[in-house]
């Protein structure tokens, strides 16, 4: 026979898993009355008593953490997971990773799932940009820390990890004007409005006057190529392309392979990340390194503090540094 899952007492009650969730944890703030019955005549009617939801009601901990990520196959989610299972596996915790493509509506079904297997607290890099957007796992009584990206409003009881971005980009446009540049163009790839990209961007803009955005989200290498020659000046102009992600550096040098153009001599080249194979091509490049593995690790200790202290007070937001790599891809003569 089939077990009741939280999900069919959710629909035979007409309520959200949520809200079931909240009830099962004894989480009865802005719950009324109706609702806290008729929840609890479901769960009595359905026989409703799978093993994870009994161990969460015994103990209160079910020593499993969900981890949620916008893009698995980007390397930075890679070692950002590893960071986090770093330090919460020799706790005992089990960490459940899910992927959301960079999707809203696939975010919120694997918070819900997520909720549904009862974890004990939630790392989310998260893809809506309003926190009232994820109000309700405080409802659900789960602890919560945001990592990477920027969301408005986010209360400060909440943790939240993210690199200098916006200092970072500003160093490396100082040093770029230092060394005679007068335009750079950002090559973007902005899936979601709380994309670490953005605060990049303000970034470079904020020492150059002359600041291209190509972003190339739903666009081919072709049109990326196109864009990029539209803009190019090298022989009046000297210009530097800046990959903002390290996923885009292989697709801005395809273009500059394309286009037969070298670097440094006649364009320059930066970008964010590469995961430490940029050195072997042409010298190396000059990069902009995060540590997400640093982040990852930060995150669970301020969750696993928040889970332990039970306390609603304020968390000082983590800024980890990025690092800067030199390479060989920028003119440095001015």
């Amino acid at each position: 026979m089939k077990s009741v899952t939280i999900s069919d007492v959710a629909k035979a009650a007409g309520v959200s898993v949520t809200t079931v969730s909240r009830f099962i944890n004894n989480n009865y703030d802005k719950m009324s009355k109706d609702t806290k019955t008729k929840i609890e005549m479901t769960i009595n009617k359905l026989n409703y008593r799978p093993s994870a939801s009994a161990r969460r009601m015994r103990t209160n901990k079910s020593k499993m953490i969900g981890v949620i990520v916008g893009d698995i196959s980007n390397v930075f989610s890679s070692l950002l997971f590893s960071g986090i299972y770093q330090i919460l596996q020799p706790l005992g915790y089990s960490v459940l990773l899910l992927n959301t493509n960079n999707s809203v509506d696939e975010e919120n079904k694997g918070i819900n799932r997520l909720l549904e297997h009862q974890v004990d607290g939630l790392i989310i890099q998260p893809s809506q940009n309003d926190f009232k957007n994820y109000h309700f796992i405080l409802d659900a009584g789960v602890p919560l820390v945001t990592v990477d990206r920027y969301v408005k409003n986010q209360p400060k009881s909440i943790g939240k990890v993210t690199t200098d971005n916006f200092e970072a980009s500003q160093k490396m446009a100082i040093e770029l004007v230092k060394y005679g540049y007068r335009k750079v163009i950002l090559i973007s790839r902005l899936t979601v409005n709380t994309s670490a990209q953005i605060p990049r961007i303000k970034g470079f803009s904020s020492s150059f006057q002359h600041t291209i955005n190509i972003d190339v989200y739903n666009h081919s290498d072709e049109w990326m190529k196109n864009e990029i020659v539209k803009h190019i000046d090298y022989q009046n102009e000297k210009t530097a392309l800046v990959s903002l992600m390290g996923p885009l550096l292989f697709k801005t040098l395809g273009v500059i392979n394309s286009l037969n153009l070298h670097f440094p001599d006649q364009i320059g080249l930066t970008s964010f990340d590469d995961w430490n194979w940029a050195q072997y091509v042409n010298g190396g490049i000059d990069l902009i390194q995060q540590n997400p593995l640093e982040m990852g690790e930060s995150a669970a200790e301020i969750l696993i503090k928040t889970m332990e202290e039970k306390t609603s007070q304020n968390i000082e937001p983590t800024i980890i540094q990025a690092k800067r790599v030199q390479g060989n891809s920028l003119c440095k003569s001015n």
